[in-house]
């Protein structure tokens, strides 16, 4: 008997079902690029540890000064959201305390007491 070329409809739209095309363990479609700007990465310097995270151009959607240039970072720019992660009052704090810098700036910052 030769083989049918239309697609099979899962039973009563479980989409589980044999014939539907979905495995039982698949995970819908995950944005690359949203994963990769939602991790937190920390960096030691002499100021301290800090956890900075990337903010892509398409996720900034307002306007921030920069505390190294006090220049604006505009919607639409690449960024880096900042913070401290040692803080004295604890991590909630330094979270709350979240500074949104230029990268150059951030890369290039001075060293100096905040």
């Amino acid at each position: 008997m030769p083989r049918s070329n239309r697609p099979r409809r899962p039973v009563s739209g479980k989409g589980t079902g044999r014939g539907s095309g979905k495995k039982a363990g698949d995970a819908p479609g995950l944005d690359l690029e949203r994963a990769r700007a939602g991790v937190a990465r920390r960096e030691s310097a002499p100021d301290g540890e800090w956890m900075v995270r990337s903010m892509t151009a398409r996720n900034a959607a307002k306007t921030y000064i920069c505390p190294e240039c006090s220049t604006a970072v505009l919607p639409g720019v690449a960024h880096l959201v900042v913070w401290k992660d040692d803080h004295l009052f604890g991590a909630a704090a330094g979270l709350a305390e979240r500074r949104h810098w230029h990268t150059n700036c951030w890369n290039t910052r001075s060293y100096r007491y905040r």
